[in-house]
């Protein structure tokens, strides 16, 4: 059985770069951990976490709840930004 806070880091809704998180492992399991051959990877994860994490900062300073938009919001914002 997966902790708290695995389940937390699993969830869509409260995690939104865990294709970015996957992408990543799977890319270390495949070059053996070499990390250079992943470095896309992880800047795109880093990207992910960053802008979602200025979001969140925004949203908080303006009073929204919840603080990280659920993955349907997150779906829409990203698709009105083309």
């Amino acid at each position: 059985r997966m902790s708290r806070h695995a389940q937390q880091l699993r969830d869509h809704d409260t995690n939104p770069c865990i294709a970015e998180t996957d992408a990543s492992l799977k890319c270390m399991d495949d070059n053996n951990s070499n990390k250079v051959m992943c470095t896309d990877y992880f800047l795109k994860y880093k990207n992910c976490r960053k802008f979602w994490h200025d979001i969140m900062m925004q949203r908080r300073r303006n009073g929204v709840k919840p603080e990280m938009p659920s993955a349907e919001e997150r779906r829409k914002m990203l698709e009105s930004m083309g």
